[in-house]
């Protein structure tokens, strides 16, 4: 399960994909202006609120792995201390595209297992921050995965993650390409 992590005013991590609240609640506004309380009062359909990352790693107990997508600068120290401190023991892989966050993220839990996302338009060397991070995972865009990439990563011994695959067509070349994981909208799919 893959899940996005912003911060409240107040310094709480809590899941959210948006920068704002108005796609995905009854209220309008920057979730980075909000504190904990305010976002906790807003519906999030069926009088579902926004959890906070200590909630669902509860959650998720032992049954699934979780990726946290860091979305913002400033959030790895506190997401590690939260996995630590919740004891969640399953497994477990820091997200970004925010290269510094996920250089926070190592020097606070040397033994973490961090995926580089890359955006569309792939930077010049393409493994250099992989290399850099000591990086377990690469999460790329599905348009830009080429075989000899696809090998380049696996050469390395890294896993190669795809994102966001929706279409039938697209997942099936995925899986011809031999990528190790695809991350969808519609897991049924998969």
């Amino acid at each position: 399960m893959e899940i996005d992590l912003r911060e409240t005013s107040d310094g709480h991590l809590v899941l959210l994909h948006d920068e704002t609240i108005d796609r995905t609640t009854n209220k309008s506004g920057n979730l980075a202006e909000m504190s904990l309380e305010q976002v906790q009062r807003l519906d999030a359909g069926n009088w579902q609120r926004i959890p906070t990352l200590e909630e669902a790693l509860d959650i998720s107990g032992k049954a699934i792995g979780v990726i946290l997508e860091l979305k913002v600068e400033g959030i790895g120290n506190e997401a590690c201390a939260i996995v630590k401190r919740v004891g969640f023991s399953n497994s477990l892989i820091y997200a970004s595209f925010l290269i510094d966050e996920l250089h926070r993220v190592r020097q606070a839990d040397p033994a973490a297992q961090i995926m580089v996302l890359l955006h569309r338009h792939l930077p010049r060397d393409p493994v250099a921050d992989v290399l850099a991070l000591n990086a377990s995972h690469v999460g790329l865009h599905y348009s830009t995965v080429t075989p000899a990439l696809l090998q380049t990563y696996h050469d390395l011994g890294r896993h190669v993650l795809v994102y966001t695959v929706n279409d039938w067509t697209d997942i099936q070349r995925m899986r011809e390409l031999g990528v190790d994981g695809i991350v969808s909208d519609y897991p049924d799919r998969i």
